[in-house]
């Protein structure tokens, strides 16, 4: 005889049932827990695009589907055919903001009413956690049936660290959000954060000129490599504390994130730093020459 159920499998018929039975209750966290941060480095079994293009974004955000699609050209019907697969559905307007490690989706729900005409997207490693934050929005979506609300919020499992071109196309977004990001403390460790010359070319690649990235945490040591990361590299510029602190975007991470109220639980300090994409340089046909010779 089968005995009681172990707290693994308690979290899972939990889960599943939330799902199944479409509830209106707000999910709970401890049926989602999930050990604090994931190894980047690892084989996380991922699914993603090849390319940005080939990215069915759907389902994530189903009130901004187009309702018609036009008849696909031979390019589409001979690559549908290769693949298997039928070709992405199209959205109305593409995303533009995504936070980066969102965690439970606190700055996520934060910013939904906040920004009601731009999509965001969370993007999270950890497998449950980001089936908290999906059930968390459905029920959102649910409970604001009437006033259509939190539509335009979404979360999807990716390691950004690895994968983030493959999701949005040059220029894409407008803000980037890296909220309490792992620190990584050992030195050994520091590769795997989540700001560094080479992750910030990718950053630069997917925002647009003008666009953001908005950088908290309450480890010191973190903030200063981030700053001294991001000042270091050609596509950036520190955006001055004036303007930092004009910013709507600033004050609802300061204190909307789960992180974030944890660290005003325990009196701690947050140290915020936002970064501007610069234009590329123009490249005249002198300049070209030195680069392919």
């Amino acid at each position: 005889m089968a005995g009681p159920p172990n707290k693994k499998q308690k979290r899972e018929n939990y889960r599943q049932a939330q799902r199944e039975n479409d509830t209106p209750n707000m999910p709970r966290k401890k049926f989602y827990r999930q050990r604090a941060h994931a190894n980047p480095f690892s084989d996380h079994r991922l699914t993603y695009p090849t390319t940005p293009d080939d990215m069915d974004w759907s389902s994530f955000f189903p009130a901004f589907v187009v309702d018609q699609q036009p008849s696909p050209n031979s390019q589409t019907v001979e690559s549908a055919t290769i693949t298997g697969k039928p070709p992405p559905q199209k959205l109305t307007k593409d995303i533009e903001v995504a936070d980066i490690g969102c965690g439970f989706g606190g700055l996520l729900v934060a910013l939904a009413p906040a920004m009601p005409d731009t999509l965001l997207i969370g993007m999270e490693i950890r497998t449950q956690v980001t089936e908290f934050v999906q059930d968390r929005i459905r029920v959102l979506r649910m409970q604001n049936a009437e006033q259509n609300l939190y539509q335009n919020i979404s979360c999807i499992r990716a390691n950004t660290m690895k994968f983030l071109p493959n999701f949005f196309r040059k220029g894409q977004l407008s803000k980037v959000f890296i909220c309490f990001p792992d620190p990584h403390f050992k030195h050994r460790k520091h590769k795997a954060r989540i700001v560094s010359t080479t992750l910030n070319s990718e950053y630069a690649y997917v925002l647009k000129p003008g666009g953001i990235v908005y950088t908290i945490t309450d480890v010191e040591d973190l903030h200063d490599w981030m700053v001294a990361h991001f000042e270091a590299h050609p596509a950036f510029e520190r955006v001055p504390e004036e303007e930092q602190e004009a910013d709507t975007c600033v004050g609802i991470m300061r204190t909307e994130t789960e992180e974030g109220k944890k660290v005003e639980r325990h009196q701690g300090q947050k140290f915020v730093a936002l970064f501007r994409r610069l234009e590329d340089p123009l490249w005249d046909e002198r300049s070209q020459m030195r680069f392919l010779s």
